[in-house]
């Protein structure tokens, strides 16, 4: 290619400046392998309050998250569908009772969610 005076220019060297993609920061890695089922508030609130206490009846984790019937029951079976934890209904006299228990499952995905919140953290104050 000819410039104006008949000089040839160099091509350019755009191709040649690019740079390959980073590799992910650990941080980035640790956020992207969060298990997104734990990680939404209320359902977190509801698994940790679950790994420390045996069982929890509704009426005990709705007034500890401060939760509304509607939002702590479909947050529930999220997690009860999910092998997270058990629901046991029963009556005492007249009045239904659901009680909640957190399953090894449920230990389990909290323990590497936490594995993985550490590793975060841990990963964005090294960076």
């Amino acid at each position: 290619m000819a410039a104006r005076g008949g000089a040839a220019r160099a091509p350019r060297e755009e191709k040649s400046r690019r740079t390959a993609p980073q590799a992910a920061h650990p941080a980035e890695t640790a956020a992207v392998s969060l298990d997104r089922l734990v990680h939404e508030r209320t359902r977190l609130a509801i698994v940790s309050a679950l790994a420390v206490n045996t069982k929890l009846s509704f009426a005990d984790l709705k007034q500890l998250l401060r939760a509304t019937d509607g939002n702590l029951s479909v947050h529930a079976r999220k997690l009860e569908d999910a092998g997270y934890l058990t629901c046991t209904k029963s009556f005492k006299g007249r009045l239904p009772k659901s009680e909640y228990r957190l399953t090894a499952a449920g230990r389990r995905a909290l323990e590497k969610y936490l594995d993985h919140m550490e590793a975060l953290i841990r990963a964005t104050r090294e960076g």
